[in-house]
């Protein structure tokens, strides 16, 4: 192989990820934060705004500009396994018989920022914009980003805290699997309403989504019951490693084939794998061994490229030599604090929260992880935000998220963490696993 081969540069590219993103993973944990923080600020570091800045010759080594494009889709297809498994952990059964606190402080949750969202991006237009771009998708876009919470990262917070069992971590869970649905619908919106081309494009694409929902709920859902064994029975929930496999290979094809779909349709791939994650069966030993495999083997070593791939489109040096950029960081980090702390807060404080449960839910709810890049990503890659505006939107997610921990420790400095009780064990979930 020669020097300019591709294969060559993965050779090093993908060693020199995973150890950078897991040494970030390992110091975060040690100062008492979630993975994912130590993550991103890796993958960071790793592009233009420091060691590209200090170390040219020894970024294009490490990262070597031909392997790019191959490691971005790496981690690219990390991303849809990954968004599989937070469609296959997130049960919409919380969504039933939701007490009155969990649904007011889930809708004000991402209604206040997504109206705050709006109005600072409606200001900024003018000057942030990139060229050609619609002030609507630009506008609606900003707003569902400052409205996100990432459920992975919550879960994983909530259990490290010893916090996942009692009343508040419930609330907090349920709070924000209700927001997370809501941000993929209001994405789906933003992305439609990007692409189309004309009046009729975005009615194509509803129907043709309303259609796809249909097919994975009516017919693929209960194809998919029928042929996964369920929990509990003897002998069947045995494993069996020529089963298991052919699971294996059957849930790797249905979410690329599902992401397939929604990118012809007009929506985002990662839409089709975490669609599939909500229509495979629940209870099944099968599928879980299957989801277990991908977790331990896809995410560690193939999604730190997706960390990595959003840390070479982040400048954070573009920023240096404008004040004027810095202001607008600023006010993209206020309004995501103010809206989605401040609104979770206000919203349980008036269902007869005390101010620290209600301090605590709006600090759980402001975290943002890597949900947040995943949508920031897509808004680049769709051309509704520029470079300027990503790396604003990755340092307020960086920032929020890294907020959380510190806030829980402020506001219950006088507790010990509660260890989850005997009878219910710790969650099996990819945020647990791999903190992201």
């Amino acid at each position: 192989m020669s020097a300019s081969d591709p294969v060559t540069g993965l050779l090093v590219a993908i060693p020199t990820v995973i150890v950078a993103c897991r040494g970030g993973s390992a110091l975060a944990r040690r100062i008492g934060q979630p993975p994912v923080v130590g993550e991103i600020a890796a993958g960071i570091l790793l592009g233009p705004s420091l060691l590209g800045l200090l170390w040219p010759a020894g970024q294009a080594w490490l990262l070597p500009p031909e392997s790019i494009p191959y490691t971005g889709a790496l981690g690219q297809l990390a991303l849809l396994v990954f968004m599989f498994l937070i469609g296959l952990e997130l049960d919409l059964k919380v969504l039933r018989g939701l007490g009155r606190t969990a649904l007011v402080v889930s809708q004000a949750s991402i209604s206040v920022p997504l109206l705050l969202g709006v109005a600072l991006a409606s200001a900024m237009y003018t000057t942030m914009a990139p060229d050609g771009v619609r002030k609507l998708p630009f506008v609606l876009f900003i707003g569902v980003a400052l409205s996100i919470t990432a459920f992975p990262v919550l879960a994983r917070i909530l259990t490290d805290r010893g916090m996942y069992h009692l009343p508040l971590g419930a609330l907090a869970m349920a709070c924000a699997a209700v927001n997370d649905a809501m941000a993929w619908c209001l994405l789906a919106v933003v992305v439609t309403v990007t692409r189309s081309g004309s009046a009729l494009d975005p009615v194509v694409t509803v129907a043709l989504s309303a259609l796809f929902l249909a097919v994975m709920l009516l017919v693929v859902r209960p194809a998919l019951a029928r042929w996964t064994p369920g929990t509990g029975r003897a002998g069947q929930d045995a494993p069996d490693a020529g089963r298991d496999g052919l699971l294996l290979l059957t849930v790797f094809t249905g979410i690329c084939l599902s992401s397939l779909a929604t990118d012809h349709i007009g929506l985002h791939a990662l839409f089709g794998a975490f669609v599939f994650g909500l229509v495979m069966p629940r209870g099944s030993l099968p599928v879980e061994r299957a989801a277990t495999r991908l977790r331990t083997v896809v995410v560690p070593l193939l999604l730190p490229l997706f960390f990595a791939h959003t840390g070479l489109r982040t400048d954070i040096g573009m920023l240096d030599n404008d004040p004027v950029l810095w202001l607008w960081a600023a006010a993209i980090f206020t309004v995501a604090v103010v809206g989605k702390w401040g609104g979770s807060t206000l919203a349980a404080r008036a269902c007869g929260q005390d101010w620290r449960t209600a301090l605590s839910l709006g600090a759980l709810m402001n975290c943002r992880g890597l949900t947040e890049l995943v949508i920031l990503n897509i808004g680049l890659e769709l051309g509704v935000i520029g470079t300027d505006l990503f790396t604003m939107l990755v340092l307020m997610a960086l920032v929020t998220t890294a907020l959380t921990s510190p806030a829980l420790n402020r506001l219950h400095r006088r507790e010990a963490p509660a260890p989850a009780p005997a009878s219910a064990p710790v969650p099996d979930t990819a945020a647990h696993r791999d903190g992201v």
